[in-house]
């Protein structure tokens, strides 16, 4: 009996055994598969972790160029508002720069015929100087326009007497002929300029030196001016010049001369381009 019992007991506890090996495999290959999906899902958030981060770094980056493109986008809406500005102001600078050179343009016209206008006038002057002075020996007369003002040079020797200031009878017919001249141009005056060699002056004693001779020379011819031929002393000047200006270093007999000047008034210039402003001509 008890054999039959201990036999009974132990065919229980031998499927008993058996039952839980059976669960105990299931439940490990449960685990074990439970642990493969466990890892498998590890290693995808890793993967998705790892995909995130790349991706916020990317999204930081595009930010990043975003804000400037913006701020780049600004400055240059603001450097073409400068620009617009500037080139703005360009043209305005532009057009007055026109306009001065217009009026500048202007002006030079308007200079360049009231200097043309002299020039004519200076020319009628020597031609007529020319015409009454024209049988006189070239050698002794010469007339010349220099820098708009003529000149009537005449030797000394042809008005006065060696180192004297006393003009000669032939030099009165010459200067006759000059007045006549200058009494039909009112519009002009002139300098007469008495001028000497460097030859230094010997005299009776009444004369000091080459400018005192130079000056008794000018001041002689224009009282024969005023005097004799009736030229208006207010249009005349009388000036000494001594032997400092020289037209020659080798004849002497050239440097003593008296020199006659004979200038517009600076009014009457000034009138001419203002005339000359008025003409429709310069103005178109």
């Amino acid at each position: 009996m008890k054999k039959v019992l201990l036999g009974c007991l132990g065919v229980t506890l031998l499927l008993s055994s058996c039952v839980s090996s059976k669960k105990y495999a299931d439940l490990e290959a449960k685990h074990k598969n439970a642990q493969d999906l466990l890892n498998s899902a590890t290693v995808k958030l890793n993967d998705c972790l790892e995909e995130k981060a790349t991706a916020s770094s990317r999204l930081q980056t595009l930010e990043d160029q975003n804000s400037f493109l913006k701020a780049n986008n600004q400055e240059l809406i603001n450097n073409m508002g400068n620009l617009t500005t500037l080139t703005t102001k360009g043209a305005e600078n532009l057009e007055k720069s026109l306009e001065s050179l217009q009026e500048k343009d202007l002006t030079i016209r308007k200079l360049n015929d009231a200097i043309t206008r002299r020039d004519s006038v200076n020319l009628s002057l020597v031609q007529s100087l020319k015409g009454v002075l024209g049988n006189m020996d070239d050698e002794d007369i010469e007339i010349s326009v220099e820098k708009g003002v003529v000149f009537v040079s005449i030797s000394d020797k042809l008005l006065f007497s060696s180192g004297s200031y006393n003009v000669t009878s032939r030099a009165k017919e010459v200067l006759g002929k000059v007045a006549k001249v200058v009494n039909n141009k009112p519009d002009f005056e002139f300098m007469v300029e008495g001028h000497t060699d460097n030859v230094p002056y010997r005299g009776n004693g009444s004369l000091l030196d080459n400018w005192d001779l130079s000056v008794k020379r000018a001041t002689a011819v224009v009282r024969i001016l005023q005097n004799d031929f009736n030229v208006d002393p207010k249009r005349m000047t009388a000036a000494g010049r001594s032997e400092y200006i020289p037209v020659s270093t080798t004849e002497k007999s050239k440097n003593r001369r008296t020199r006659i000047v004979v200038l517009p008034k600076i009014d009457q210039f000034y009138s001419m381009i203002e005339e000359g402003m008025k003409d429709p001509a310069i103005n178109k």
